[in-house]
């Protein structure tokens, strides 16, 4: 039988949690590029309508082409999407302030403030850089999906629907996801009634067709970087679960402390043989971190007796949060 002996946790030590914090913003500063590349060099030039706040500015763009020739020139007259990215960001960020809390907003804004500098910094392309628009959608939206899934991991976000999904969320027990798709479905139905774009009425054909077929490669895109954010927080966020069996437990244990800096329990066990005690070291590090785990063990004691096995999640002190919903 196993009881608990001793738990050591240093983690989260006030310096190693300032680089962290420092790390993760600049994830999500830098994290952010290829969305804002993708939706200049591939959406935009294809006039794709996807997702979230981006569909809702991208549309914007399209219906407003030619309209302010002398407000945005080097736009062609559109209303550039990385205004109103902007505009609806902030107004959506002073709502969660007041109702959800500001807390949750500082590192929105963050990611806010990124996504509106690379979208006017980096320009957007007269022909997008991926011909074939069905590849467009479908590699733009992997990219696209990467660079959130890399934000999002940093416990960062791009704004947009997902401040909507938590204030909606904070009056009413409906889960995020589910808001975040219903937002997504009604934004891209909307591009059947927005003017078809040049290069689609040169296909020719039945405007309904056409019409149906830009839905369709918006929805394309956002399967596409639905599943590249869910493998890649599926890959960034596997942990695994170590059994260690040594006699020399008291070094290896000191040694996953200070060197993986992980937090590190003791149990106190029997031999079922022997009927001796036995030590058996207890610890939960990230996938990555499992190698130099190994590494350590086998440096100490190529004896040790060692079981590994993978973990569906990790909540608490130095994985992920903890959350209700």
């Amino acid at each position: 039988m196993l009881r608990f002996h001793r738990f050591v946790n240093p983690h989260n030590a006030p310096s190693q949690s300032r680089l962290r914090t420092v790390f993760e913003y600049l994830v999500i500063i830098f994290g952010i590029f290829p969305m804002a590349l993708m939706v200049n060099w591939v959406l935009l030039p294809h006039a794709f309508v996807g997702g979230g706040l981006t569909g809702i500015c991208s549309a914007i763009y399209y219906v407003t082409g030619g309209l302010f020739p002398s407000l945005f020139p080097e736009y062609g007259g559109a209303v550039p999407v990385w205004l109103t990215t902007f505009v609806f960001n902030a107004i959506l960020l002073l709502i969660a302030g007041l109702t959800v809390g500001w807390r949750f907003c500082i590192r929105t804004m963050v990611g806010v403030a990124a996504i509106t500098f690379w979208y006017r910094v980096i320009p957007i392309l007269p022909e997008p850089i991926i011909e074939d628009p069905w590849l467009g959608a479908i590699i733009g939206g992997f990219v696209f999906g990467l660079s959130l899934g890399a934000v999002l991991a940093a416990n960062g976000s791009s704004g947009g629907t997902d401040i909507v999904a938590m204030i909606v969320n904070h009056y009413r027990n409906i889960s995020l996801g589910n808001i975040m798709l219903a937002c997504d479905i009604v934004i891209i139905a909307s591009a059947f009634f927005l003017p078809l774009p040049e290069s689609m009425l040169a296909e020719g054909g039945n405007p309904v067709y056409l019409q149906i077929k830009r839905v369709l490669y918006g929805v394309a895109m956002t399967i596409s970087y639905t599943v590249a954010v869910d493998w890649l927080m599926a890959r960034l966020h596997r942990s695994v679960h170590f059994l260690i069996y040594s006699s020399k437990y008291d070094e290896i244990a000191t040694a996953i402390n200070t060197t993986v800096n992980r937090g590190v329990t003791v149990l106190d066990g029997t031999g079922w043989y022997s009927k001796k005690p036995v030590k058996v070291i207890s610890v939960l590090v990230r996938k990555p971190e499992s190698s130099l785990v190994f590494s350590l063990v086998h440096e100490i004691d190529p004896n040790a007796l060692v079981s590994i096995a993978d973990v569906g999640g990790v909540f608490g002190s130095g994985f992920d949060k903890i959350k209700v919903k």
